[in-house]
């Protein structure tokens, strides 16, 4: 056993002794954190009413600033250890500084991201994000880390590391181009409220039409309608257009803007017959006695000859039929009729006939009812256009190539001879 005791006896095996106890230390330390004082946090955490603490459990603030314990005691115990080679109790002591040093950086990065979700837990803050801003501190708080963990293992002064960044200005602006302009991006859009988390919005240069679900410092995420997920550079939304549906949800309305188009060839006038039908009509009733009452005025004072047709003025079946959809829409429970503009107006004739817009606002703005409300309305103007004698332009099928080469061709109902055109009424 002489052997042994000389082994124990040499300097290099107290040192590696005094090493290997010091290490078991902070093993044994590190396992007491995790298994009681992290543990203990927990229970404290779930018994509590606040949300706070939640937030920063969630984020694990606790766990990375008890991990610093164990380096601590490896810092302060290698000072303790007798006989140690100073060389040795040098790195040791660097090595522990910068693991605290990087644990108190992982602990401040965990609290940051611990106040982002405590800040948007809060109804009112939902307008107003931060998230942007706390990862720019991130990133601070990273080259701060970097510069010191660097600076300790190496034994010179920060100062020497933070003056030399001067010199590599040009460079760091390059790689941290896209955050600066992220940042710069960020502050727009907050202080101009552009965007938020939950807006509908449309950039169709990137493919996105949707919900933002989240809003970072150097990407914007959408949702798109087909569950897909779309990732838009921050600064994009200061350069290139996009649109914002937010608004019309807030308004209660979404717009309807479509168009009838009529076949120019079934304009034509009323026969009195058709008039005194459409004086049963309901929404027709007024209109159609106001309008007789005009004409009859007008008519009776005609300077020319009152046989000639061209010298009367009379109601025409597409100026009726736009009557009729006006009334319609304004009569209707789910059409905006305060407020928001109601239009039924003829277009310019083109290839496809005369358009009939219908402009106007319904009382919902969820998709699907929104949908829904537009379909019946225009149900209703597809299958009732007839009746005043007009028909829907559509472009030749090859059912209608083959009726036209057998010579049979199908009457709109309510239909009459083509009338040479003249002065009229059309509203």
């Amino acid at each position: 056993m002489e052997w042994a005791r000389e082994i124990l006896e040499h300097p290099l095996a107290i040192q590696a002794l005094g090493l290997g106890a010091l290490a078991l230390g902070v093993l044994l330390l590190h396992f007491l954190t995790r298994r009681v004082l992290i543990r203990g946090i927990e229970h404290l955490v779930e018994g509590s009413r606040t949300d706070w603490d939640d937030a920063l459990h969630h984020a694990k603030v606790f766990e990375r600033i008890v991990a610093i314990v164990p380096a601590l005691l490896a810092w302060h115990g290698v000072g303790l250890l007798p006989d140690l080679d100073e060389s040795v109790r040098t790195i040791v002591s660097r090595v522990a500084l910068s693991t605290i040093l990087l644990f108190a950086g992982r602990a401040v990065i965990a609290f940051l991201s611990a106040a982002n979700e405590i800040y948007t837990a809060r109804p009112e803050n939902a307008d107003r994000p931060i998230k942007g801003y706390l990862q720019v501190v991130q990133i601070i708080v990273w080259i701060v880390v970097a510069v010191l963990i660097v600076a300790t293992l190496l034994d010179r002064s920060p100062v020497i590391f933070l003056s030399g960044l001067g010199a590599m200005t040009a460079v760091l602006l390059l790689i941290f181009r896209d955050t600066i302009l992220s940042l710069v991006a960020s502050v727009q859009i907050s202080s101009h409220d552009m965007v938020r988390v939950g807006d509908w919005i449309e950039m169709p240069q990137f493919g996105a039409d949707g919900d933002v679900i989240d809003v970072e410092l150097h990407t914007v995420k959408v949702q798109n309608w087909d569950k897909t997920i779309t990732t838009i550079p921050t600064h994009r939304l200061i350069s290139d257009p996009f649109k914002n549906w937010r608004y019309m949800s807030l308004s209660g309305g979404r717009r309807i803007k479509r168009a009838l188009h009529v076949e120019t060839a079934s304009v034509r006038f009323l026969r009195d017959d058709e008039v005194e039908r459409f004086e049963q009509f309901a929404l027709l009733r007024d209109y159609v006695a106001e309008k007789k009452r005009a004409i009859a005025e007008h008519n009776a004072n005609v300077p020319g000859d009152p046989g000639i047709d061209a010298n009367l003025r009379r109601l025409t079946n597409l100026g009726t039929f736009r009557a009729y959809i006006e009334h319609y829409l304004s009569t209707h429970p789910k059409i905006h009729h305060e407020g928001m503009t109601l239009i039924v107006r003829q277009l310019a004739a083109d290839a496809t006939g005369i358009p009939i817009e219908i402009y106007c606002f319904t009382t919902t703005t969820a998709w699907a009812e929104y949908e829904d409300i537009q379909s019946d309305l225009f149900d209703h103007f597809f299958a009732i256009a007839p009746d005043f004698g007009l028909r829907i332009f559509q472009n030749p099928s090859g059912a209608d190539v083959r009726a036209l080469a057998s010579g049979g061709v199908d009457a709109p109902r309510s239909s009459a001879p083509d009338q040479a055109t003249s002065s009229s009424d059309g509203s």
